[in-house]
């Protein structure tokens, strides 16, 4: 956290490259189990969603940085990536043999809500996930 900063309090830029899906999935379990105190089952799927989102930030829209923010409000959690391209994702049908282009799917099928955000110069692909509030 404290070579990157918090991405629940402010967005986290990170390098596109590979690499950067380890640092995010690794600071996206902290603030979901450590921070928020949230269940595993939880951080296990935001941290394997967030994975898809910045694989595809990272592959896909030639950036050289993108950004990290997670939010909380009453009974949902938000994992927003931002990046500078314009270019939206496409959900594709998958088949059992496919070896890519499971990201979008998984995110799909293991969030409540998900989308993409346009703004002038980039867009924010984003998933939401219900939890309880205690």
């Amino acid at each position: 956290m404290e070579l990157y900063g918090n991405p629940a309090d402010e967005d986290v830029r990170l390098p596109s490259l590979p690499e950067s899906a380890w640092v995010a999935r690794r600071l996206t379990e902290h603030v979901v189990l450590r921070q928020w105190g949230l269940g595993p089952q939880i951080a296990e799927h935001a941290v394997l969603l967030v994975s898809e989102l910045v694989g595809n930030a990272v592959r896909h829209t030639g950036a050289r940085v993108f950004a990290l923010r997670l939010q909380r409000r009453r009974g949902w959690i938000r994992v927003e990536v931002r990046d500078p391209s314009r270019g939206l994702p496409c959900l594709m049908p998958v088949h059992e043999l496919d070896t890519s282009g499971r990201g979008l799917f998984l995110v799909d099928k293991l969030s409540d809500r998900w989308g993409v955000d346009l703004a002038p110069r980039g867009k924010t692909t984003w998933f939401e996930m219900r939890v309880s509030d205690r």
